[in-house]
């Protein structure tokens, strides 16, 4: 076999116009590369923001127009049965007590049983028409402004697990949450509170806990501030020697500043000094703001603050903290409703008497909940808010061996989105006729998290920060905008 050198035939002048024109081509792709434009349409180039040491909760661009300035994450804790709040199964009645098609003997919990209706009646609700159970009654009367995701998926089945991949998009620990994302890449619109806070259930913090809110490997600067309407931040109030001492604290400010001038590169001094100057005002700004006696007495009692059920009149006060947190220009405000405890007596993990379960925490929820999405609503706080309604998995259509609760489903569940541009009264994607598994149009918690931040006017795929070796972002190497969500 003979092979044929095509430059046995060029020339020396032919030689020398290749090389002229490949140099060219070298230095295009030179320019392209330094201005960030090398293949953009396959892979975008991150944009890390560019955080003052100083003022690193000052609001920064966003990296296109954004819908939403504000986000209010409503997170219930336990896997709330989509099958009996907001996914309706008809088939699920007509196969009531028939052992399910196709389904393992044992799932997460243990051996299974049958299928099982849903515990609560559902109903056409608002013009969408759209059927909501008795369970949410006052949530199912917002029916037309929410846009419902039904074809979620999980990656794991473990609540910790879970609620680590729904708030940081690994199931590991150590990763950023959703709102340290948002406030890295955004600041916030008022520096006299913190740019994130979460509020916990008023009976402790959820399974994975701080992990919720955690800023991983992102400064510390940008987690949350955790605290509740009932348990202000820890040593908010100076202590009678610490106010007396204020001409002391002004000299050493002045003394702050004058090394900082000295020594501009100082990142990790000005970082520092800005903690304590945001903790400074904080003692000023907060007690107003969690002082709830400005209230009506009809606000009080429409929330259910003034409540008989005690933990639901807490949960109503965290309402309106809120309420008042977005009011004041918090960038994210994460509202929890369950808490962690063995055989989710606390939460809505419902392994045994779902209706007990589910309907002690939907009384909690529901209308304090509801309340506070009419109140933003009626004062124009959903235009530049987005509200997320969110839970780490859902529940299967049948029930465990012992007849009376149901096991966590991680194959199809529903979550759902309000507010700033969001097209309301909607629903994306189903689940299979039992409401088992997603079947169309399905979507990931990915897909999720990529859609709240493009609503926020952030690509997922360019809000970055290098680690390991890497440039890692809450979507990994995964997700893709839910269109369907955009207005």
């Amino acid at each position: 076999m003979t092979f044929t050198s095509h430059t046995q035939h060029l020339g020396r002048r032919g030689f020398l116009g290749s090389f002229a024109a490949s140099a060219g081509g070298f230095a295009l792709a030179q320019l392209l590369s330094r201005e960030g434009l090398l293949g953009a349409e396959n892979k975008p180039q991150s944009i890390r923001p560019r955080i003052d040491p100083a003022r690193p909760f000052a609001a920064r661009p966003s990296h296109f127009p954004a819908k939403a300035e504000q986000v209010l994450l409503i997170f219930c804790a336990g896997a709330v049965s989509h099958l009996d709040t907001f996914d309706y199964k008809p088939e699920l009645y007509k196969h009531h007590g028939k052992a399910p098609p196709n389904a393992p003997k044992v799932t997460f919990e243990g051996p299974i049983g049958n299928l099982a209706k849903p515990f609560w009646d559902f109903k056409p609700r608002g013009q969408s028409g759209k059927m909501i159970s008795d369970l949410v009654p006052h949530l199912a009367g917002l029916a037309d402004d929410i846009c419902f995701i039904h074809s979620l998926t999980a990656k794991n089945s473990a609540h910790t697990q879970a609620e680590n991949f729904l708030s940081t998009g690994f199931t590991f620990e150590g990763y950023p949450s959703l709102g340290a994302w948002t406030t890295y890449a955004l600041g916030t619109l008022n520096e006299n509170l913190p740019s994130f806070v979460a509020i916990a259930d008023p009976r402790g913090r959820s399974q994975a806990g701080p992990n919720n809110w955690g800023s991983g490997f992102l400064p510390a600067t940008f987690q949350g501030t955790a605290f509740s309407a009932d348990e202000p931040p820890q040593n908010l109030r100076a202590s009678a020697k610490e106010s007396a001492s204020r001409a002391a604290v002004d000299l050493l400010a002045t003394l702050n500043g004058e090394h900082l001038e000295q020594h501009p590169g100082n990142t990790d001094l000005a970082a520092r000094i800005s903690s304590y100057e945001l903790a400074g005002r904080m003692q000023s700004s907060i007690p107003g703001l969690m002082d709830l006696k400005g209230e009506s007495v009809k606000t009080l009692e429409t929330y259910g603050a003034t409540s008989s059920n005690t933990i639901k009149a807490e949960y109503a006060r965290n309402c309106l903290l809120a309420r008042r947190l977005l009011e004041q220009g918090v960038r994210v405000v994460q509202l929890f409703n369950g808490a962690f405890a063995s055989g989710g007596k606390l939460n809505w993990d419902s392994h045994s008497n779902i209706v007990s379960s589910h309907g002690t925490h939907a009384e909690i929820l529901d209308q304090p909940t509801a309340a506070l999405l009419r109140d933003l609503k009626q004062r124009g706080m959903l235009d530049k808010t987005l509200v997320v309604w969110c839970t780490e998995f859902g529940r299967l259509p049948f029930m465990q061996a012992n007849g009376t609760g149901r096991d966590h489903n991680i194959e199809g569940f529903t979550c759902w989105l309000m507010g700033a541009g969001v097209k309301p009264g909607i629903s994306i994607g189903s689940t299979d006729e039992l409401g088992w598994k997603a079947t169309d149009n399905v979507k990931t918690l990915y897909d999720f998290n990529a859609t709240i931040l493009h609503l926020l006017g952030l690509d997922h795929e360019r809000l970055t920060r290098y680690f390991n070796g890497t440039e890692r972002r809450i979507t990994d190497v995964h997700g893709h905008v839910i269109q369907e969500v955009l207005a």
